[in-house]
């Protein structure tokens, strides 16, 4: 992997994925969530990564098929449970990830281009976006909804390198599923998996040569 101290260096853009990126303490806030419902703690990722029905709810929400509130029907019947806003209710303990947030503030404070690649939660009635208030973050938000093409399709790696103007040898990449850093790796982009925050923000310090040392989360 090519290192870089900089703009104008080997890197110039930093793409972040935004769930178990941005944000932390997914898993355990939708556990929560579940058992507060009487449900069993594993209810919510059953049902939207093995149920049949789930599953097609939740790629056609990621690709813009469906919104938010009709996802919200369907699943909340999946589940058994009230439809209304379940999205946002589901996500209101997950939290932002403070030292990832500090890291895209440094790059960009540095004159990196910073873009937000994200598989999409839908954005209306709830946007989990500005709730973890990281919209501001970004020169680029590339969101699966808005594209009607999600992660791990090519096409919408070659979208946010696009808009951000930069070769994907330019740019650093952060996602935490590891399905979706091939594709990156493709372009030529540097891939980091994100599994460990301050492990993922010390790699992050050391390829672009940022600190978040003296920035407020």
């Amino acid at each position: 992997m090519a290192g870089g101290t900089g703009p104008g260096t080997a890197y110039r853009g930093l793409i972040l994925d935004f769930a178990g990126v941005l944000t932390t303490g997914v898993l355990e806030a939708h556990r929560q969530w579940c058992v507060q419902q009487g449900l069993d703690a594993e209810a919510w990722r059953s049902a939207l990564n093995h149920h049949p029905e789930g599953r097609r709810l939740y790629a056609a929400l990621e690709c813009g098929a469906i919104g938010q509130a009709e996802w919200n029907v369907g699943t909340a019947a999946i589940l058994g449970v009230e439809a209304e806003n379940l999205m946002g209710r589901v996500w209101a303990g997950v939290r932002p990830a403070a030292g990832m947030i500090r890291l895209a503030k440094s790059a960009r404070a540095a004159g990196y281009t910073v873009a937000l690649l994200s598989n999409s939660f839908g954005l209306d009635p709830y946007d989990p976006y500005a709730a973890a208030g990281v919209w501001e973050l970004f020169d680029v938000a590339v969101i699966s909804e808005r594209e009607r093409v999600a992660k791990p399709d090519p096409a919408i790696y070659r979208i946010v390198l696009e808009r951000m103007g930069l070769p994907g040898e330019a740019c650093v990449f952060v996602d935490d599923h590891p399905v979706n850093l091939p594709p990156a790796e493709a372009l030529g982009i540097t891939t980091v998996l994100a599994e460990d925050e301050t492990q993922s923000v010390a790699r992050l310090e050391e390829l672009l040569g940022v600190s978040t040392a003296a920035v407020a989360a």
